[in-house]
């Protein structure tokens, strides 16, 4: 199998593990032109843990996201995502470590960064325009971009291609950047011709802080995750209500959690926090019209102004 792996940081220029410095570097660069502070380049093989994928969704453990169930033929295959592909090239791109607030003290998962557009419409456009630069480079080459929409196993092939490692939590884990990233892929047909780097082992040693951490239990033990229990998943995708107990676990965290990544010492430790949001009682009385105008475009609008409600009344109580 055949691998190249690029990381950045700010302060930190691109480090590179491949011969073929001249086909790899130029679109390295123009990545972290486009603000992107990891990229990994593999071939679009079975993934790493498609097995494990599967036995995952066998047990139940997807809670109700059922459309996990399908497309497992485009899973195991990206090639059926892309004709003719031949590189899976993935691009990390970072959110910010400080936590959405309210003024009266409640909080957001990070990723959501509810002053900015979701992720998936900010993310795609950069990401497209590293594409076309592939096209004009290698002429008649094919892309398509994935933004954590196309059923696509993305935490594998960016593990697959050195970028990072899966932690215990079973988020990907970038050694100089921490897991605080979002994740896209470029698929494309332009045949990239990469070195011999083996996928990164995992380097959690024996911590287990992530496990120990998480408030439901949901993480039940290394590497495995119910997600029927997360309270990401309780908050955000399940469509009921949050019930009263997972309510008094959800701290001040009305939407997503982040407590196994805060418990991580890959990532940054911080308490800072960036009060964007209006308080929770004005939320509580935001018209569905006010809703659209304010969160419409935000990662918010996943869940939903009812559901965002129903949390706010289940960490109020």
């Amino acid at each position: 199998m055949g691998y190249a792996k690029l990381s950045v940081l700010d302060s930190l220029s691109f480090c590179f593990v491949t011969r073929n410095r001249t086909l790899i570097a130029p679109i390295a660069e123009k990545a972290r032109s486009l603000g992107f502070v990891a990229v990994g380049f593999s071939r679009p093989e079975r993934p790493l843990f498609f097995d494990q994928f599967c036995s995952w969704i066998a047990a139940g453990k997807h809670g109700g996201m059922a459309w996990l169930e399908r497309h497992q033929a485009l899973r195991k295959d990206p090639t059926r995502l892309l004709h003719g592909c031949q590189t899976v090239i993935c691009l990390a791109y970072p959110y910010s470590s400080r936590k959405p607030c309210t003024p009266d003290g409640f909080t957001t998962a990070r990723y959501a960064e509810p002053k900015k557009t979701d992720y998936h419409d900010r993310l795609r456009p950069l990401a497209q325009r590293l594409a076309l630069t592939i096209i004009e480079w290698y002429p008649g080459s094919k892309t398509r971009v994935c933004v954590d929409s196309a059923p696509i196993l993305e935490r594998s092939f960016a593990c697959a291609s050195g970028m990072g490692f899966i932690g215990k939590n079973n988020m990907l884990i970038i050694p100089e950047c921490g897991s605080y990233v979002f994740l896209v892929e470029i698929l494309t047909t332009a045949f990239l011709s990469l070195s011999n780097n083996e996928p990164m082992d995992t380097q959690c040693g024996s911590c287990s802080r992530c496990v120990d951490v998480c408030p439901t239990g949901a993480l039940d033990g290394p590497f495995s995750l119910d997600a029927s229990r997360c309270l990401s998943y309780l908050t955000i995708e399940h469509r009921g209500e949050v019930n009263d107990e997972a309510g008094r676990k959800m701290g001040d965290c009305f939407f997503g959690c982040d407590a196994c990544q805060e418990a991580c010492p890959f990532n940054e430790a911080t308490s800072s926090r960036d009060v964007c949001l209006p308080s929770t009682a004005e939320m509580l009385r935001m018209e569905a019209r006010d809703f659209e105008e304010k969160f419409g475009k935000t990662a918010f609008a996943r869940a939903g102004l009812e559901k965002l409600k129903g949390n706010i009344r289940a960490v109020r109580s």
